[in-house]
């Protein structure tokens, strides 16, 4: 990944991005899927949620430890980060699950938004241990940029969490392999 760098403005074109692929996914599910459905995903969004941020970590660890993740991590956790990250995240999404359905009005657009809020609480906390210092792929880009870009990553991941539970919940009620 010689000469390659992320800039502000890869930052801001991800984020448009993301924000029109989640204006799209979010109306969609937020239609389909009944609060009452909602109410009953709890452990398929948790355990959903664990499985993708363990295979979303197994690919960052594979792909970017060099270029990114050895200048943040000790070379020890290279592989515990995975399946940390997978009980850990599996965590954060059963929290946001239980708080998205104990706020007013939709509980997908506020689980979806929760999700964006904890987007932003991570990459801060990751900016703060050095991830646009030490990286030079990262140097240069942005702290408020590497902030609110991962707010529409994550609103994505968790429309990709909640659909994918919400299709695990349907195949078990009817029965059907998964």
């Amino acid at each position: 990944m010689e000469g390659v760098k992320v800039t502000t403005e890869v930052l801001i074109r991800a984020a448009v991005l993301f924000a029109l692929f989640d204006t799209v996914l979010v109306a969609y599910l937020s239609r389909f899927l009944e609060s009452r459905l909602f109410h009953q995903l709890k452990w398929p969004v948790t355990i959903i949620s664990g499985i993708f941020w363990l295979l979303v970590w197994m690919i960052m660890v594979s792909i970017f430890w060099e270029p990114v993740y050895q200048f943040v991590f000790p070379s020890w956790s290279r592989w515990l980060i995975p399946p940390a990250m997978g009980v850990f995240f599996a965590l954060a999404g059963l929290f946001i699950w239980w708080a998205a359905t104990r706020l007013p009005g939709n509980p997908v657009i506020s689980f979806c938004l929760l999700g964006g809020l904890w987007g932003i609480i991570t990459h801060i906390w990751a900016i703060y241990r050095g991830i646009l210092d030490k990286p030079p792929l990262l140097q240069g880009a942005s702290p408020v940029a590497a902030s609110i870009m991962p707010f529409f990553e994550f609103v994505f991941y968790c429309c990709i969490i909640l659909g994918t539970a919400f299709s695990w919940q349907k195949r078990k009620k009817r029965n059907e392999p998964i």
